[in-house]
């Protein structure tokens, strides 16, 4: 049964690229489903080329730790052996660094959300705005 749908993907992703424009900033939004498999990446007119990797990496991260990215990079950053273990493990794959968010479904999480091209504080606002036009937090 899929639960997270490219209609609600793409209402997610132009929410969070609305934000951006209300911020005066650009951005990319990546939306992937509850194991990061990629539904939907919309990068934003004059977003840089590689924030359509950021933003897919921190999706990835918070579909996959069912947590906010700002939360991962708390974790990160008190450094532990799982995480100095990461980098070499996904390759890259994931980036616990701010910006992206998870997105639930009656407290389930069915995807998630992630920006790229602004502030850290920037792409989790804009990821935040993309959970939420869709129902999710």
């Amino acid at each position: 049964m899929i639960e997270l749908t490219l209609d609600m993907a793409e209402r997610a992703a132009k929410a969070a690229l609305a934000k951006a424009k209300a911020l005066g900033t650009v951005m990319t939004a990546s939306v992937v489903d509850e194991s990061g498999r990629t539904v939907l990446v919309m990068r934003g007119d004059g977003a840089g080329f590689f924030s359509t990797v950021t933003s897919h990496a921190k999706a990835m991260a918070a579909a996959n730790f069912r947590r906010p990215t700002s939360e991962l990079g708390e974790m990160a950053q008190k450094g532990s052996a799982f995480w100095a273990a990461v980098p070499a493990a996904l390759r890259g794959e994931i980036l616990p660094s701010i910006g992206a968010v998870p997105i639930k479904k009656d407290g389930k999480c069915i995807g998630a959300i992630g920006c790229g091209g602004g502030t850290g504080e920037q792409d989790h606002e804009c990821a935040a705005a993309g959970a939420a036009a869709i129902g999710g937090s």
